[in-house]
């Protein structure tokens, strides 16, 4: 009966990541030949689809592919699919970090619970140093340590909530199948899949704080922002070539299209926009000074100083909090001490073998 259960096992993983091979195409083929999503974006999506398999490529087809020609400024605007675009990139970099360390550790035979640290120092650092620093200084002013300074905060506290899903369900998962800590397993992998949707979940609440705050940026256009900023200048004649009078565009007109004001009657239908959704300002920034009609901050549209360090202060409380529960459930259903290979430590009040 066990033997038939873990058979069980191993089939549905077999089909989970069958059906992942088959998303991951997809998303890949979407973002390569016809939605308009800027590069980081573009990375981070075929990532976490390769994480999470069908799970992320429904979310990819309701809140990020373009569902008509043009429309994706308008389709993606609304804030919780700002704030999906911000989970995305958060575990595109943190998942990233957490999973080659959990790789890593076990081949080496480190204990669970130095696992657990490694990883979120791993995952924290790809995070910030790579996915926020290095490829979003761009559309932060150019500077990679100035990128460093302004991003770390918001890092730190999405990082949080997505080992506060992450740790339990690997540690406990893997104490009760110690071939799940083997990176040559398929159960191995079935864990971290299982354990970025966990993450996900956690974080994708605190990046709707994040990003209804201006404190991190949602999803993008190529149109609106450049291929990951760095073109912006060289495209801000293209944005309204066939608008002569592009300047005195009202920034709504901008974000609902990047053709002439004359063709947005055509645009409401195709967009998937309801009347009662919420818009955030990211794309007002870009198109503001894509056009010339203000100055903006950067071209995310985040607006570092606008939230009170008592309201930071709490924020961060809170996933700290969360990630202490995280570890908690780990520490009190699984066992930190195990490690690959079946090598487990030795528990203190056992006498030392001669």
């Amino acid at each position: 009966m066990l033997a038939d259960n873990h058979n069980w096992i191993d089939i549905t993983l077999w089909i989970w990541f069958a059906l992942t091979a088959v998303s991951v195409i997809y998303v890949a083929w979407d973002l390569i030949m016809r939605t308009p999503e800027i590069k980081v974006m573009k990375w981070g999506w075929i990532l976490v689809t390769l994480y999470t398999g069908p799970v992320a490529f429904t979310v990819y087809w309701f809140s990020c592919r373009e569902p008509a020609p043009g429309s994706h400024e308008k389709f993606i605007a609304p804030l919780w699919k700002q704030s999906v675009g911000s989970s995305i990139h958060c575990m595109a970099g943190d998942a990233t970090g957490i999973i080659v360390a959990a790789a890593v550790t076990s081949l080496l035979g480190l204990p669970m619970g130095v696992d657990a640290a490694v990883e979120y120092i791993a995952g924290f650092a790809f995070g910030l140093l790579i996915f926020q620093a290095l490829f979003m200084k761009d559309m932060l002013g150019g500077s990679y340590w100035q990128a460093i300074k302004g991003t770390w905060l918001p890092e730190w506290l999405s990082m949080n909530a997505v080992m506060a899903g992450m740790i339990p369900v690997m540690i406990i998962l893997m104490t009760k199948d110690m071939r799940a800590m083997e990176p040559t397993s398929l159960r191995f992998w079935g864990v971290m899949s299982l354990a970025s949707l966990a993450g996900a979940a956690l974080a994708y609440p605190v990046n709707w704080w994040l990003v209804k705050n201006g404190l991190k940026h949602g999803m993008g256009t190529e149109r609106a922002l450049g291929k990951g900023g760095t073109k912006l200048a060289a495209e801000r004649t293209q944005l309204f070539t066939a608008a002569p009078a592009a300047t005195h565009i009202p920034a709504r007109a901008a974000i609902d299209s990047p053709r002439p004001v004359h063709n947005m009657r055509a645009m409401p239908d195709k967009t998937g926009i309801s009347s009662g959704e919420t818009l955030t300002p990211t794309y007002t920034a870009a198109v503001h000074r894509a056009t010339g009609d203000a100055p903006a901050p950067n071209m995310s549209g985040m607006k570092m100083g606008s939230v009170s360090p008592g309201r930071k202060l709490l924020a961060t409380v809170i996933t700290i909090v969360m990630l202490a529960g995280g570890v908690t459930l780990a520490a009190l259903y699984g066992d930190l001490s195990m490690r690959a290979g079946g090598k487990q430590g030795i528990p203190m009040s056992m006498p030392m073998p001669h």
